[in-house]
């Protein structure tokens, strides 16, 4: 900034103070910065590079019971195109990590609720069915509970007599 004065009615230029900056040093600035960022670009290129070939060289032999196992796992191989799932059962032992858990959950409770609302065999040597669990309240409110004979219990206990307690045992508990 300056000290100068300028009167009102001055007819110099009017739209911006030409004696603080010059346009030559926004420019220079701008060019600095586009070089700096393309050096900070070809560094951080050549760090990974050089990371990249460092974990190569550090990983572990492969097993030699590992038929054709490929170089770079992080990408799909080309044979197997866009087909990660083919790419997965043909390529990896199991178990294997989900890899679509939503789908998979989906699948598992249609399978369970299939089997909840279906007939089928349990065990067909011994006969052995499963029915839908409305048919089995059904038959469950048509037939009533299975109940055990109290046959053995009333004959010998009756309303008034206190129930039998067990016997306690002398010795180490």
């Amino acid at each position: 900034m300056t000290d100068h004065i300028q009167p009102a009615k001055h007819q110099g230029h009017g739209d911006y103070e030409r004696s603080d900056i010059g346009i030559a040093g926004v420019v220079y600035f701008l060019i600095g910065l586009a070089i700096v960022c393309a050096l900070a670009y070809f560094a951080v290129e050549g760090l990974f590079w050089y990371l990249d070939k460092r974990f190569d060289a550090r990983q572990t032999p492969v097993s030699p019971l590992v038929t054709s196992a490929p170089k770079d796992t992080r990408r799909i191989p080309p044979q197997y195109g866009n087909d990660y799932q083919k790419y997965l059962k043909e390529g990896f032992p199991a178990p294997q990590l989900e890899t679509d858990e939503r789908t998979e959950l989906n699948d598992i409770r249609q399978r369970e609720a299939d089997t909840l609302s279906t007939y089928g065999w349990v065990d067909q040597k011994a006969g052995t069915v499963r029915i839908p669990i409305d048919r089995a309240m059904e038959l469950l409110a048509q037939r009533g509970l299975p109940v055990r004979s109290q046959a053995g219990i009333g004959a010998t206990a009756s309303a008034d007599s206190p129930k039998p307690q067990p016997e306690k045992k002398k010795g180490k508990k």
